[in-house]
């Protein structure tokens, strides 16, 4: 609550733009009503309100729209349409941050700035510019100021989500530390020089591969020693974005569409090499961050959203893809419960269930019929539904896969993903089996059977003489014995009812055979009463329990 007091004045212009669009449920947060369980607006109202919120917010949809483990699909396809509305910062001011950032006079730097911007997003704009060695380069130059904003922003987003917080839904989806989650990605952007890291990673990564050729794969270089956190430099890349690019088959005797289909199996194995083999991906691969350049080869831009797998999703995700191609239901509800980082579903059967119906819609149809971005996009509702909590990675992987196999799909409309998948399996399996050195792997394992076959003499011989001397214990835990124990108990104490119950009309009856005093008569009746009064229980009781039968 304290962050939204300190920026009062910014909370009363969202209120007032969440109030023009109706969403009731933000109206009642913002003015201290009762906070119920969310109730989003439509996926469009949402869209709006971010926008006219402002470029933070819009960055903010744009982080959602890589949470299709929180967010449903129709939501994910909308948000990552949003582009930021800002006005152009005037060169005057962007020259000023720039030359605070070079310390020194932009004219000693480069030979040439285009002064009119090329792009223009949230937080930088992007010029042409030549270095004096006659390199093109492409400069990419923080908005000044927007860092204050941002800082402001999240404050305010923090603020929110510990009212959120408060309901069912916050504490299931822990929004506080997902509004942090927010907050931190949105600092992060600031800081150039991360985007510079990654840059430099994933060219690293892509320089060597047995899965296709790398010459025909470019990733800017970073030119280091321009580079600042509110600075980044890169190589200029001449060509076009590849759905606008015009392809003319000029490696293929002209044959255009051979040409796409050999792109397509790069961009499909460039980025399954980054999912399964490196473990880190570029998380953002948009037709406006896919380049066909003109000398003919596949440029990837902007790496500012980076996705990372460890070993282990990396392992569990390559058999769900299986899984998923097997149509084996079981399976994948095995494998979802593995990769989960918590899971309270119902029922493990109503989950396994769920995933049989949900895979029954495509028994009929054929593997290059089979969009996978969405099956895994029903995969995260399904989770969500069945309160199993997945990695936010995961998300991330979801949606790089969709906006993968959707640019491809519309690059390629006879793409088969399966198809481009296949022939690395062998290979990927036998790496993850083996590692990339075959060799040190069974050395390790060796040893690993030297040491077994060393220690096993001696721990049995340690097992047996525990059993002989009588020190052996054994730890149990049966699962669902506590129902039959409580089971027992009350078919126990029902017993000892019943016994007690004809005890007292046994007394009773003898105490009447005897002599026949007031006293005597008072004690009859008094037990006779008791054992009444017992007896009417047990038999409510019984009925209450409904196991008469």
């Amino acid at each position: 609550m304290s962050n939204l007091t300190q920026t009062s004045s910014r909370r009363a212009q969202i209120a007032e733009v969440v109030f023009r669009n109706g969403w009731d449920y933000m109206r009642g947060l913002l003015t201290g009503g009762k906070t119920d369980k969310p109730n989003l607006p439509t996926p469009e109202v949402l869209r709006n309100i971010l926008i006219e919120l402002g470029p933070v917010y819009v960055k903010l949809g744009q982080l959602l729209s890589t949470r299709p483990d929180i967010l449903p699909a129709d939501y994910i396809e909308t948000l990552s349409t949003l582009q930021a509305q800002v006005p152009l910062v005037p060169w005057s001011e962007m020259e000023g941050l720039l030359r605070q950032e070079l310390q020194q006079p932009v004219e000693d730097v480069f030979a040439e700035i285009n002064t009119q911007a090329v792009a223009a997003g949230s937080i930088a704009q992007t010029y042409r510019a030549t270095l004096y060695s006659g390199q093109e380069v492409a400069l990419k130059v923080q908005r000044p100021g927007i860092d204050r904003v941002i800082e402001k922003d999240i404050g305010i987003l923090k603020g929110l989500g510990e009212l959120v917080a408060l309901t069912d839904f916050g504490e299931d989806y822990d929004i506080s530390a997902l509004a942090d989650e927010f907050g931190n990605a949105l600092r992060a952007e600031l800081d150039f020089t991360k985007e510079a890291q990654h840059t430099e990673i994933l060219r690293k990564n892509l320089a060597d591969s047995r899965w296709f050729d790398p010459e025909k794969i470019m990733v800017p270089k970073v030119y280091w020693e321009r580079t600042t956190p509110k600075l980044l430099v890169l190589e200029w890349l001449v060509g076009k974005p590849i759905l606008t690019a015009q392809i003319e088959g000029k490696n293929y005797n002209g044959d255009a569409q051979a040409e796409r289909q050999a792109i397509s199996t790069l961009v499909c194995r460039v980025f399954f090499k980054q999912f399964y083999i490196d473990g880190f991906f570029h998380a953002d691969p948009h037709p406006g961050n896919l380049f066909y350049l003109d000398d003919g080869r596949v440029a990837l831009l902007d790496c500012g959203m980076v996705g990372r797998l460890d070993p282990r999703s990396q392992r569990i995700l390559t058999e769900l893809l299986l899984a998923i191609v097997d149509l084996d239901a079981q399976r994948c509800t095995q494998l979802t419960l593995k990769i989960a980082e918590a899971a309270r579903p119902p029922s493990l059967a109503k989950v396994e269930n769920e995933y049989a119906k949900m895979l029954r819609k495509y028994y009929n149809l054929s593997l290059s019929e089979i969009k996978f971005s969405e099956v895994f996009y029903e995969i995260l509702a399904l989770a969500r539904d069945n309160k199993i909590k997945l990695p936010s990675n995961l998300g991330l992987y979801s949606k790089t896969l969709a906006n993968l196999e959707g640019v491809a799909r519309t690059f390629d409309p006879q793409l088969n993903l399966m198809e481009e998948i296949k022939p690395l399996m062998t290979d990927l399996f036998q790496r993850q089996l083996f590692g990339d050195n075959p060799l040190e792997t069974v050395l390790r394992t060796a040893l690993d059977m030297k040491s077994l076959s060393l220690q096993s003499p001696r721990q049995v011989e340690q097992l047996l003489d525990r059993v002989t001397s009588e020190t052996l214990k054994w730890n149990l835990t049966l699962t669902e014995l506590d129902p039959l124990r409580r089971s027992l108990d009350d078919s126990a104490n029902r017993l000892s009812f019943s016994i007690v119950v004809a005890a007292l009309i046994i007394g009773a009856a003898i105490v009447t055979t005897g002599a026949q005093t007031p006293q005597v008569t008072i004690l009859t009746n008094a037990l006779f009463g008791v054992a009444s009064f017992f007896g009417l229980w047990l038999i409510v009781s019984i009925l209450r329990s409904g196991r008469l039968k």
